[in-house]
């Protein structure tokens, strides 16, 4: 049996676009492949900001000395990373807030690289294997757009899925999310519907080729 990892970083759960998403994508491959599902919900349950400084300094700490905050630090640093390393394929479900990289996707990352599995200059136990990065974005930030060059996330994110953790990524930005809410972008309002849509469509495709990746180790 193969094993899906979902992150998901939005701090909504009704109306979130990356939830959504990323729930196609998941029934894109749990209705074609035989996978259990482990997720991890940083949006709704924050890593607590502790965490890192404590995994970072920890190991330098003779273990009969380590404080109480450095030992829970180190045993959440080893859990986050035990599921991604057991993990044959990931969704990423991340909105882009305020042009930046998302606080709660920052203090997971941070915390997994900890990890000495994972730490910088070593050679990633997971690379190669496939990933979905959904992003949902407010406006629109493409070339033309009056905020083109404001979205300062996308980039990190695959500089770190991509080159840190060595993942084969696959990326779905869906814009104008806010188009419905929001009286200035009424006139947007049919573009951000087949802009769903059509993510919607894509998703539940990605998913199943997804399932038929994880099901060749299985078969061969």
């Amino acid at each position: 049996m193969s094993t899906l990892f979902r992150l998901d970083a939005s701090i909504r759960h009704d109306g979130s676009v990356t939830r959504s998403v990323a729930d196609r994508l998941e029934a894109g491959v749990e209705g074609n492949a035989d996978a259990t599902i482990v997720r991890r919900d940083v949006g709704a349950a924050p890593l607590p900001a502790t965490a890192w400084a404590a995994a970072v300094f920890g190991p330098y700490t003779p273990a009969e000395q380590r404080s109480a905050e450095q030992n829970e630090g180190l045993a959440l640093s080893k859990q986050v990373a035990d599921e991604i390393a057991s993990a044959d394929a990931f969704i990423f479900a991340i909105p882009l807030y305020n042009f930046g990289v998302s606080q709660h996707f920052k203090a997971w990352i941070d915390l997994v690289l900890t990890d000495a599995r994972f730490a910088p200059g070593t050679q990633s136990p997971i690379k190669g294997r496939p990933a979905q990065l959904v992003i949902a974005k407010g406006g629109g930030y493409g070339p033309g757009t009056p905020r083109h060059g404001w979205d300062h996330a996308t980039d990190y994110y695959r500089r770190v899925l991509e080159d840190m953790l060595g993942l084969e990524v696959e990326v779905m930005e869906v814009e104008l999310t806010l188009a419905e809410v929001t009286p200035a972008m009424e006139a947007l309002r049919p573009q951000a519907a087949q802009i769903l849509a059509d993510a919607y469509d894509t998703a539940e495709k990605r998913g199943k080729r997804m399932a038929e990746r994880l099901a060749v180790p299985a078969a061969a």
